[in-house]
Parts: structure tokens; sequence; C-alpha cells
């Protein structure tokens, strides 16, 4: 049994059933994944079709209204279920997955809501599994969030119309992710009013810790507790970066520095110069659930001068497998399920700043 956070989840899925109940949204009577989309969601489109929607890796037009909708990578089916349309086929879920099964727990959740089955799954393991998604027959596939490459995007056209990022892989902000996906499913409008609870939701959550305003904050990247000789951290071009700051939290000059030079989304620093980051008030990024990668911070010879270590002021993400693992990067049905954990924590680091 899931621990849910019970206020998080009733506003969200009040928030949630308006939308649905303003886009026309709601899955069938509960056939396999296979026979379900949005043919049946009822509602009218908010769009005007055809449209083009322009993106990294060309134009994409789609005709009419899906009525079949498939997903790819990382969290694009959080959009259209959002919104009310069950997808087709979506990737299965390899990060932050607590009980195993492919699906995490908000979208568990959501489709519950829907009074839906599970969508057919796709193994993204080894790759896009082109021949299931083709399999699904899907009238659009949404990527608007993804790590397409041209010829995964040539492969899956040969299928059906695909909306890609607009500008680099897994750069995409969840706000454009939501209005990109929205829109190619005819709800654009309901994208919007999306987006606008979900800042509302941020704000609120944000107002309860003013002590994180005009803090600054480093994201690092995944650390091997057993090699420490370099420390990877996330540049401002990163939307976990992007997320910090709608909470409140600025990049400190050494990050912002570094960013302006590259157009990486990750950087590394040796630990020999770890008086680099000495301007940086808060530390997080991706942990382990016991705890021992920050351990291990604290007890390097180097790393432990880093004085958002030494102070305390240093909170790190649990494992793979817990929810709150994706809390850095945020979704549409995410946000307000590990929202306050994720705040609160980044707040109790920010009380050992002085």
């Amino acid at each position: 049994m899931r621990a849910h956070r019970p206020r998080l989840a009733a506003v969200a899925t009040a928030a949630l059933l308006t939308l649905t109940a303003c886009g026309g949204g709601s899955s069938d009577d509960g056939k396999d994944g296979g026979d379900r989309g949005s043919a049946k969601n009822g509602g009218g489109s908010s769009t005007e079709f055809p449209l083009t929607v322009e993106h990294a890796l060309g134009k994409t037009t789609v005709e009419s209204k899906p009525e079949r909708v498939a997903t790819v990578n990382w969290a694009n089916q959080e959009v259209p279920l959002a919104l009310g349309v069950v997808p087709v086929g979506m990737a299965s879920a390899d990060f932050g997955d607590d009980d195993r099964d492919g699906v995490l727990p908000w979208v568990e959740k959501r489709l519950e809501e829907l009074g839906a089955k599970t969508p057919t799954l796709y193994d993204e393991t080894d790759g896009i599994d082109f021949e299931a998604v083709a399999d699904s027959r899907p009238d659009v596939i949404l990527a608007a969030y993804s790590g397409l490459t041209k010829k995964d995007y040539e492969t899956l056209s040969e299928i059906a119309p695909v909306v890609a990022y607009p500008d680099a892989p897994w750069s995409t902000p969840w706000r454009e992710m939501i209005r990109m996906n929205s829109r190619a499913i005819g709800l654009a409008a309901e994208g919007d009013a999306l987006v606008g609870k979900l800042e509302a939701d941020i704000r609120e959550s944000v107002a309860r810790h003013p002590g994180l305003k005009g803090k600054s904050a480093m994201f690092m990247t995944h650390v091997d507790p057993g090699d420490v000789s370099e420390v990877g951290y996330y540049t401002t071009h990163d939307t976990r970066v992007r997320f910090l700051a709608d909470l409140g939290l600025k990049s400190p000059g050494s990050v912002a520095k570094a960013s302006a030079g590259t157009d990486k989304f990750a950087l590394t620093q040796s630990a020999e110069r770890i008086d680099t980051f000495d301007d940086v008030d808060i530390v997080t990024g991706y942990g382990d659930e016991s705890g021992k990668l920050l351990k291990t911070l604290r007890e390097d010879e180097l790393l432990s001068k880093m004085p958002a270590v030494e102070r305390g002021s240093a909170y790190l993400l649990p494992g793979d497998s817990s929810p709150l693992a994706t809390a850095a990067n945020p979704t549409p049905l995410s946000i307000p399920w590990v929202l306050d954990d994720y705040v609160a924590a980044l707040a109790k680091a920010a009380d050992k700043v002085t």
C-alpha cells in the first residue's frame, strides 16, 4: 500500500477533475490498454485542426483531433492523463517506481480516478520499442520532453505524427511540455489552465517556507560514492536547476558563470577545486536511501570542506526506487504528490545557512 499525501492528493484530484470537465476527458469502460485512447473523452477541442507544431526535429502537422494518443520517453503521458485522456500506450517507468510495476504512483492514482486500466507499457530499456508503439495504432505520439534522435523521430513519424522537444533533448521545461503536448491533442486551453493550477500549488508550498527565498542552490549529478575525485553538477540550462528557481532559489555565481560558457546541461569540477563552490548555500542532488553518499561527502578530506557540506545544508534525494527521487524533475502529476516534501527538505537545509 503506497503512502499518499492526503491533502495534496485531494487538491490535485479536485483540480484535475475540474480540468477534465472543461476539456471533456475520461477514459472508456475499462477495455485493455490497446483499445483505449481519447476517442471516448466526450469533450470538444479547444484547438482548431489541422495544426502544425514546430520543434527541434522539424515540423509536425496533426490533421484532426487525435482519437488514439501514444507517448514515449519520460512523463509525456502525464499531460493527457491530467486532462482526462488515457493513452493507448506509454513508456514504462524505470526511475522512482517503488513497486516495480512500471507505473509511478501518481500515474497509477490518476488511472484509478479515471476508472481506467494501465495502458500498454513500452519497455525502453534498450531504446524505443517501435514495434510496440506501432501495434498501439496511435494517431499522434507525444514526446515534448524526450531524448529522441533524428533517426528515432523519423522512424516514429512513419507510425504517426510526432511532437518532439522544442530546443534540445531532455531540456523541455515542465510548462512547455504541458503546452506542446496539450495543444497537439486539441486541449491547449486546458493545458494552460493546468499550468496555472500547478503554479498556484508551487506558490502555496513555497510561501510556507520563507527561508528559501534568495538562497543559492547547486544540484549535483549522480555521484559514485566509490569515486569522489570529481563533482558533477547541472548547469542553469537543466530542468532541475530551473525548477529550483520556481522554488525561490537562485543559482550561485560559480554555477551561473560556468553555465554561461557552455550549452551543456552538466559539468564536472575536480574535488581539488571544491573551493569553487564556496558561494553555494544549499547542495542537493541524487543520493541513496541508505545515506551512504552524503556520509561519504561529509567524511571526504576535500569535499567536506565545501561550506554547504560542512554546515549541513546539503540534502540528497533518496534512491532510484523512491518516488521522491523524481521530485527534482517536475511533471504534471508528480508536482502535487512530492512538492511539499521536496520544498520542506530544501527549507530544512536552508535553515542551516547563516
